[in-house]
């Protein structure tokens, strides 16, 4: 008998968790163009490692200092937290409402040194300095650093001006990344995120090329809290038009009033071996993957992309010339396609693994209705499982 229960209760489990795994864009059948990795996550990309740290505590009324809380980090190794050789990197503000540090020394060097790390807004700078905490005290890795830390505001959800995110959350990020599959919504930085009016956070995804056009692979994560609701648009669908109530607001009203305000950061890692000015020109194709899910990097919005390559290592050779690998300019064009792609899928990704959430002073911000989904889809000829 008992053996019976226990075999219930594990059925019963594992019937719950399949319920609770939410579908992914791919799982949807959502017409979406370009081949994904394995993952189709950024950590497709081999080397790559993430690491988050989500806090979520108290509800209620906002009391500085206590909560609620609904924040977080999220950090990306380009080589894994154990290897640090640099990587070539670049950087591109569609809109620059919004903070994006070490990116002056990016510009002129081309070289990305250490992870990156996203949060929010007030905690930028409590994570870089952990970030050089943590890296001074690895023997081997660089002793000094200017860490890329970027940001996106959770202050309609999360006691913002409370600094809840501390430097022992920003070393458990970095210690416990790794190179499997990236929990996507409600979690690390993009915790209390928002997006085209519906629950945001953090999404990823990927793209290979053929092996005709050299078969490297593009991965994208995506930080978002941008975005009018009327203006979210999914496969070319106008969705948002269609689903115009669930706005956030008061828990008992949830139709307030849209303004245009909010951010996005995305990270595109690549091992295709292009050099600083070529990811360059891949981080600026993030914008067009941010306008197809109808993005417009409006004028309070801090739209802000990072972009570096694997291929390449110890550019920090013995050597006083370092030789490099390059792609040819003429060859780049099936890299910006996957760029586009990619984006675009990471936003869905994040808007569909969200959960509906209720924060500071009842503040609820609703999750996307994929029962609703599929009925728009379907309205404009594109139907998804």
């Amino acid at each position: 008998m008992h053996a019976l229960l226990r075999r219930a209760f594990l059925l019963l489990a594992t019937a719950h968790a399949l319920i609770a795994q939410k579908p992914r864009a791919r799982d949807l059948g959502i017409p979406l163009e370009g081949s994904p990795g394995p993952l189709d996550a950024i950590t497709d990309v081999r080397g790559v490692e993430v690491g988050q740290t989500t806090l979520i505590s108290g509800s209620g009324k906002l009391v500085v200092g206590k909560g609620p809380v609904r924040t977080g980090v999220t950090v990306i190794h380009p080589r894994g937290k154990g290897n640090a050789d640099p990587v070539f990197g670049a950087w591109f503000t569609l809109n620059g409402n919004g903070e994006m540090t070490g990116t002056t020394w990016l510009q002129e060097s081309g070289i990305l040194e250490g992870p990156i790390a996203i949060t929010n807004t007030h905690s930028v700078g409590v994570v870089r300095d952990a970030i050089l905490q943590w890296q001074v005290s690895k023997p081997g890795l660089q002793p000094w650093g200017l860490p890329v830390v970027a940001e996106t505001w959770d202050g309609r959800l999360n006691d913002i001006n409370g600094f809840h995110v501390k430097p022992e959350h920003v070393l458990s990020a970095l210690d416990a990344a790794t190179s499997g599959s990236v929990k996507e919504g409600n979690v690390g930085g993009g915790t209390g995120m928002v997006c085209h009016g519906f629950k945001g956070g953090i999404g990823t995804a990927s793209r290979r090329l053929t092996a005709e056009t050299g078969g490297y692979m593009v991965g994208v994560l995506v930080q978002c809290n941008y975005g009018l609701r009327r203006d979210l648009r999914i496969a070319g669908v106008p969705v948002g038009q269609e689903i115009p109530d669930l706005l956030p607001g008061p828990a008992a009203a949830g139709t307030q009033d849209e303004n245009e305000a909010g951010s996005i950061i995305v990270v595109v890692a690549t091992d295709a071996p292009l050099l600083p000015h070529q990811l360059k020109r891949i981080a600026t194709r993030v914008s067009l993957g941010v306008g197809r899910m109808g993005g417009h990097g409006g004028n309070s919005s801090g739209d802000i992309f990072v972009a570096f390559s694997t291929a390449n290592p110890h550019v920090y050779g013995d050597s006083g010339v370092a030789r490099v690998d390059m792609l040819r300019n003429d060859l780049i064009n099936p890299l910006f396609y996957a760029t586009v792609q990619a984006t675009e899928e990471a936003i869905i990704n994040a808007l569909l693994a969200a959960d509906t959430m209720t924060g500071i002073d009842d503040f609820r911000v609703y999750s996307l209705p994929v029962d609703r989904l599929r009925v728009v889809m379907a309205k404009y000829g594109r139907p998804i499982r």
